[in-house]
């Protein structure tokens, strides 16, 4: 029953992280890649940072927001009554942020290599920017879009420092498969991590094998 439970928390971690993400990363990669202000440097580093910090480092940081010492954290408590640390939403909310740029880099970098003919030619028909987004852009670069979800969701099933750091260890709520993997070698169970492993590594296996034959399937669409 634990095995089943912690996988279902993983499961639903990660579908909610996806979920969550591909509904801002659409807006911000359009955004990062057709504005041309001068700060953008500056929020792609920030969007990005969650790639070259460790786990440990954000969620730290993530935790120490969430303490009601700090503004957010006492904000939270004195106004909701409600904490984050330590709670499946507070997970989430770390693993939004830090699958934040395997969403959008991935969502960037399919608008920024579609020609710019597409846009203007769809602004001359009089169709509005939304308009133009999801029926000319999305549909052309259904490629990174795929590419996105599928490197996100394989990414959040494999998160193990910053879930630790955040939500700690807790059957049913926390517990997600890699950390329930190093419990189980910590206590010699070898099979039941075997079990956990094998789960994960067939997982992220079919995720990309989905994401190379979808670019296989794209650069022959594209020399056509």
């Amino acid at each position: 029953m634990d095995f089943l439970e912690t996988l279902w928390v993983t499961c639903k971690l990660a579908s909610l992280t996806t979920f969550i993400l591909i509904l801002i990363g659409l807006p911000i990669s359009y955004f990062l890649a057709f504005s041309k202000f001068r700060g953008k440097p500056i929020v792609e580093a920030l969007i990005s940072m969650p790639m070259v910090l460790p786990p440990s480092v954000l969620g730290y940081y993530i935790l120490v927001a969430y303490s009601p010492q700090y503004w957010f954290g006492k904000f939270l408590i004195d106004m909701f009554d409600f904490r984050l640390a330590f709670t499946f939403t507070g997970v989430l909310i770390a693993s939004v942020i830090f699958g934040l740029p395997f969403m959008i880099q991935p969502l960037q970098n399919g608008l920024r290599a579609l020609p710019d003919n597409f846009r203007e030619a769809s602004y001359t028909l009089g169709k509005s920017k939304t308009t133009t987004f999801f029926k000319v852009l999305l549909p052309n670069c259904k490629s990174s879009v795929i590419t996105a979800i599928a490197l996100t969701f394989a990414h959040s099933i494999g998160e193990f420092g910053i879930v630790l750091m955040v939500g700690g260890n807790m059957p049913g709520k926390t517990r997600v498969a890699s950390i329930a993997i190093y419990d189980e070698v910590q206590s010699l169970n070898f099979t039941t991590a075997n079990q956990y492993a094998f789960v994960l590594f067939i997982v992220s296996f079919v995720l990309l094998a989905i994401i190379y034959t979808n670019n296989k399937q794209q650069d022959t669409w594209m020399i056509k």
